[in-house]
């Protein structure tokens, strides 16, 4: 109950943030409905129909009301409702995610390990290199590296793009998705290889795993039985940002391969001054950060009975 009070009020905070910054840029979200040459008569009703002429404290509460009421307004421009258009463009975003978080797992965690269990063999320094260079490569290159390797010279995967019918033929989808997905996976393997490292060298010099090795258990089992556990506390609260950061960074993953997702929504929304689509593709992704972290610290509570004995007041 602490911790959804404590997210419920990051929410508003963000709110107060989101509503600020919004108002600080320059000109008036009415320009989005006028015409060149419009007159003082239609520039009046078009900043009466999107609320500008109202006092700051009205906007506001305006503000807030409909975002508690998850009314995130219609476009300017396409006078679509801003959730309905979000939800569309996550059927895009959300795979692309979930995908690139679970293929950077499958990556870094088994890799990871071999990187601190063989730190003295060639292999295992091997790693830790290649990970290093892989959190020095910016995104958008290694993309544009794909596309040009798979894409254009092999001729395996589209460049770009999505198939008009979305996810009706899966096959389809599935290959578009293909090259954002290895995008991102090999950039945030790279970094959450280094975590996992870390927590095994952490785990490898523990008492604990020490004595399980005196009481005759054999490193492997011991390693298992007692020290994966251990060992992914810290590392959990690190995927749960790994995730809200794979989700953002999809703004410029979508924007290489030409994704219609959310961050391309984003973008197009800025370029157009459409402030209904900016404020709701942002208000959703504060969300999704909130939550994401919401969740990591409850399964980190769940993995460590530690911290539920912290929580409930017992030493």
């Amino acid at each position: 109950m602490r911790r959804l009070v404590i997210l419920l009020i990051s929410l508003l905070a963000a709110a107060v943030v989101l509503f600020v910054l919004l108002r600080l840029l320059p000109g008036d979200p009415a320009s989005a409905l006028i015409s060149v040459g419009a007159d003082a008569s239609q520039i009046e009703a078009a900043r009466e129909a999107v609320g500008s002429n109202l006092p700051l404290a009205q906007q506001f509460v305006r503000f807030v009301s409909d975002l508690a009421r998850f009314d995130l307004g219609n476009s300017f421009v396409s006078r679509v409702p801003v959730l309905d258009e979000i939800s569309a463009r996550l059927t895009i975003t959300i795979p692309l995610t979930l995908f690139a978080f679970l293929l950077s797992i499958v990556i870094a965690v088994p890799l990871g390990i071999i990187a601190a269990v063989r730190a003295d063999r060639w292999y295992g320094a091997a790693i830790s290199t290649v990970s290093q260079l892989g959190i020095a490569i910016p995104v958008f290159w290694v993309g544009i590296l794909l596309v040009s390797a798979f894409a254009i010279n092999l001729r395996l995967f589209p460049s770009g793009g999505f198939p008009l019918r979305g996810w009706a033929d899966a096959g389809e989808a599935l290959r578009a998705l293909a090259l954002p997905v290895l995008t991102i996976a090999i950039v945030m393997s790279a970094s959450l290889l280094r975590y996992v490292r870390a927590a095994t060298q952490d785990v490898l010099g523990s008492d604990y795993l020490r004595t399980a090795r005196a009481l005759g258990a054999s490193f492997p089992e011991a390693l298992i039985r007692h020290g994966i556990r251990n060992g992914s506390v810290p590392v959990i609260s690190i995927l749960g940002i790994e995730l809200a950061t794979t989700f953002l960074g999809a703004v410029v993953v979508e924007r290489v391969f030409a994704l219609p997702g959310l961050g391309s929504m984003l973008l197009l929304g800025i370029e157009q001054r459409d402030y209904p689509n900016v404020q709701g593709v942002l208000f959703i992704s504060t969300l999704f950060v909130l939550l994401v972290g919401f969740a990591a610290d409850l399964v980190q509570r769940l993995v460590d009975p530690r911290l539920r004995d912290r929580m409930g007041g017992r030493p």
